[in-house]
């Protein structure tokens, strides 16, 4: 499987030959995943093992940085996207109407890393952080390290840089342009090996964080509801396949392939981390829809966000059909 990788000008003209398409096929179906990681692998999953085909969905996987993802979203050039909660929350506080409807990261897993010679958080003081895109989770992910460690960076003079994505941040920790930075534990694991130490293992401390998601507009909901629902069905689908143990081999060459891993050990925790990880009912979280806007505001990322309800940044009634119809059941 081609998952494409793309800058703000290829975006443009894929979109433009997407949306091209959608007129001449209307099971076409672009989703956005704004992350490279290994809770993309329902979607992937679903694309292999011919979910999305079950449901006449000839789906289309593209990697866009999660705030272009948004971005695209909100000018109505991609319909379904896979993003975080603070995607949804920006989207919303600037005039969007988007819901999560299916949550398949509700905690935040991140590895906060640092160089070898970063070996206490006064060490970090006066040094280069890598965050992601301003509002994302990896960002948030990076104040709640820092706040972990007693660190300030406005106090603590620590400079914190928009890196982008995790393989520009994994490769500006490597080269030195930054001290310290957060990747997600599949990809963290790569720099281990190399001396980078973990300053704080995040899926440790447990921080209820609603992080990756099914994200549509209410809009599509309305006008096309048995797409959305399809789309949902398909990934849960992708979920439960995953969770089977027969299913093994087949998800860690799908995850070796995805996320570019050579060495069995690697694929193996990865593997194990997404299946600790992925809740087997995949719905979003009140609560860690709570976190995110509380987060964003305390730290002055979205200074609109305590404006909104963490509810009506959700829609479970998908979650509600799945589980009053049987459907969750039926796939364990």
């Amino acid at each position: 499987m081609k998952i494409a990788v793309i800058g703000f000008v290829g975006l443009i003209v894929l979109l433009a030959s997407q949306l091209g398409s959608l007129g001449a096929a209307d099971n076409k179906l672009l989703i956005a995943h704004g992350a490279i990681s290994n809770n993309v692998e329902p979607l992937w999953i679903a694309k292999e093992q011919g979910m999305f085909r079950k449901y006449g969905i000839d789906a289309d996987l593209i990697f866009i940085i999660a705030g272009r993802a948004m971005q695209a979203m909100l000018a109505g050039q991609v319909p379904v996207g896979f993003v975080g909660g603070t995607h949804v929350v920006n989207a919303n506080t600037g005039g969007g109407d988007f819901a999560m409807i299916l949550g398949l990261e509700n905690r935040l897993d991140y590895l906060f890393l640092g160089k070898p010679s970063i070996k206490s958080a006064e060490d970090l003081k006066g040094k280069k952080v890598g965050i992601g895109t301003p509002a994302g989770s990896a960002s948030l992910a990076t104040y709640v390290a820092l706040d972990h460690l007693g660190l300030v960076p406005r106090r603590d003079n620590i400079v914190l840089l928009g890196i982008g994505g995790v393989p520009e941040r994994m490769a500006a920790l490597r080269s030195g342009s930054v001290d310290a930075t957060s990747l997600s534990p599949e990809i963290g694991q790569q720099v281990l090996g190399e001396g980078y130490r973990v300053l704080v293992d995040l899926g440790k401390e447990n921080v209820e964080f609603q992080s990756s998601g099914l994200v549509v507009s209410r809009a599509l909901i309305k006008s096309n509801p048995g797409l959305v629902e399809s789309v949902a069905k398909a990934t849960v689908e992708g979920v439960a396949f995953i969770h089977k143990p027969s299913n093994k081999e087949i998800v860690l060459k799908s995850l070796g392939r995805n996320l570019r891993l050579s060495k069995p050990e690697q694929m193996e925790k990865a593997y194990q981390g997404l299946v600790a990880a992925l809740p087997k009912r995949p719905c979003p979280s009140i609560e860690g829809m709570t976190a995110v806007i509380k987060l964003m505001a305390q730290h002055g990322i979205n200074t609109k966000a305590s404006q909104l309800k963490a509810s009506e940044q959700l829609d479970l009634s998908f979650c509600k059909k799945f589980e009053d119809s049987g459907f969750f059941k039926s796939l364990y």
